[in-house]
């Protein structure tokens, strides 16, 4: 089944933001998280791995396995081809965009400007990650960027943590965030990432 962007959004409030090294840790990995709550997946493609992780993951049943850090074209055919669901980008660019765009693929692409925002507007997008969101001015700036741009809707995603989500995610122009803190670095504890996950779906919104 496929989802449009906004479906994807509103799957869980917190979207995790995965930077995986080894394939054989993306089915633990996939597994708690959708136990726990959150399905849709962001592999970042960050590492050698991420295109076997991906593929890995979609194996899943009940994930929705999206690629991040998709930087151009030939990603975008890459991550489709591994089974991404949905693509997210650090930033927004004219053949990124029409790519994903004729593709028909659910699209986040990164914005930092009010200039990005529109950009992205007039090629029909709607739906954005507000990236790196803590750097670029963190939630006085993208409630500063939403007011005039009112038809945008965001995920936030860079430097946000379990702390700090609930101040975003109350605001209504904001579906969900991207976070990293949902997989701890270090070895694959599962038990530990499906009660992470729980905290995360439970956010309110």
């Amino acid at each position: 089944m496929s989802l449009s962007v906004e479906q994807v959004m509103e799957l869980a409030p917190v979207i995790p933001v995965l930077v995986i090294d080894r394939v054989e840790d993306a089915l633990p990995i996939a597994q708690a998280l959708v136990k726990g709550g959150l399905p849709a997946l962001e592999v970042t493609l960050r590492t050698p791995a991420a295109l076997d992780v991906i593929r890995e993951m979609a194996k899943v049943e009940g994930a929705v396995v999206g690629a991040g850090t998709v930087l151009n074209p030939a990603q975008l055919d890459a991550a489709m081809e591994a089974g991404a669901r949905f693509i997210v980008s650090p930033g927004l660019t004219e053949p990124l965009g029409k790519a994903a765009i004729a593709a028909g693929i659910p699209f986040l692409p990164g914005t930092a400007t009010a200039g990005d925002i529109m950009r992205g507007l007039d090629m029909g997008l709607s739906h954005f990650k507000f990236f790196p969101a803590e750097t670029s001015g963190g939630l006085p700036a993208l409630k500063a960027l939403a007011a005039p741009l009112h038809s945008a809707r965001f995920c936030p995603t860079g430097g946000i943590t379990a702390e700090s989500a609930p101040k975003w995610l109350a605001e209504p122009f904001i579906k969900c965030v991207g976070g990293s803190w949902v997989v701890p670095k270090g070895p694959v504890n599962p038990m530990k990432i499906e009660a992470l996950a729980r905290e995360a779906a439970s956010l309110p919104r």
